[in-house]
């Protein structure tokens, strides 16, 4: 495998009233391209900051996030924006679809947004909703869906852009445990047929063990584990 991202002196501060907040201290990490992480610690330790500063849609204080080499906070804002849609997807603890529009319309939105042939989108996103098992609910609005159907849609709407990383933070935080298991079996199914990079923000124990790798933080520092 090659190496996707890397990550170095990597911190991240906030000004509080209280005065500086250190919450990542130096981060130097290795990511391999297919790699399934999980990222795990307590509340407040920095997690889903560190998730949001590898998404690019936050700015470390210091340090630098390489992807396959090239460093992506030297890019304006601008150009930062086209390669976060270009190059990475989002699943998020709430699935954030549009009530309005159906499970499909959902899903096929980025694709559209970048200027795809709707019949070749709509086209695609039904295999990937196929994949995840939800194919028959892609005309039902998300009201209308379970809450592990719309994490599936959630997931199958990251995926329509072909992402080099898929970046979810607690994905299964709002299922119940089977359902949570099931979601999972959906990402690992895909990480292993597809390549697919994923890293992971959870609480779940149990889950994070069934990943390649578990990163701990603790304390602004990230341990293998």
């Amino acid at each position: 495998m090659s190496e996707i991202i890397r990550t170095i002196g990597l911190t991240k501060s906030f000004n509080t009233e209280a005065g500086t907040l250190d919450v990542l201290k130096g981060i130097d990490l290795k990511i391999e391209r297919g790699d399934l992480i999980a990222i795990t610690g307590a509340s407040g330790a920095g997690k889903s900051t560190l998730l949001h500063i590898l998404g690019t849609v936050d700015r470390p204080t210091s340090g630098e996030v390489l992807y396959s080499g090239r460093d992506v906070f030297g890019l304006d804002d601008e150009d930062l924006s086209s390669f976060r849609n270009n190059n990475i997807g989002f699943v998020f603890q709430f699935h954030h679809l549009l009530p309005e529009f159906s499970a499909l319309e959902n899903v096929i939105m980025p694709g559209l947004i970048s200027g795809a042939n709707r019949t070749a989108i709509e086209k695609k996103a039904s295999g990937i909703l196929s994949d995840l098992g939800v194919v028959d609910r892609g005309h039902h609005r998300p009201g209308e869906l379970s809450g592990g159907e719309q994490q599936r849609v959630a997931v199958a709407r990251a995926l329509i852009l072909d992402p080099d990383i898929v970046l979810a933070d607690e994905p299964t935080g709002n299922l119940d445990t089977a359902t949570g298991e099931e979601l999972f079996s959906n990402i690992k199914e895909l990480n292993n047929k597809m390549g697919l990079t994923f890293i992971i923000v959870t609480h779940n124990e149990a889950l994070a063990k069934k990943c390649d790798r578990i990163l701990h933080i603790s304390d602004g520092i990230i341990q293998d584990r």
